[in-house]
């Protein structure tokens, strides 16, 4: 006799495992992905990415652009207009919702 239930609960349980499965192990996700707009707006005061990008001060127009940013320079901006200490501390967060977006949590 089956468990009523018990068939979903195994086909829920396989999904959870493979989108575990597609999240393991060294993955490049854009910085689009993790700093969506709906995270600009709930975590900084700025509405997008692209707003905070372009309040630094610096011109960023590439990777290389963004490198030559002082360190130092790019955490204290973090820290006036974000809830975080520094970037390492913002994308950490990020990082961790976007997970637990794709896992759908």
């Amino acid at each position: 006799m089956a468990i009523e239930g018990m068939d979903k609960f195994q086909r829920e349980m396989q999904r959870f495992q493979d989108k575990i499965q597609r999240l393991s192990g060294t993955r490049t996700v854009p910085i689009t992905d993790l700093l969506t707009d709906d995270f600009m707006r709930k975590h900084t005061s700025f509405s997008s990415a692209q707003q905070m990008f372009d309040a630094i001060g610096f011109e960023i127009n590439s990777a290389e652009d963004f490198q030559r940013i002082p360190d130092q320079d790019w955490d204290a901006f973090i820290l006036r207009g974000t809830q975080f200490t520094s970037w390492d501390d913002m994308l950490g967060h990020a990082g961790e919702e976007y997970v637990v977006k794709q896992l759908e949590l």
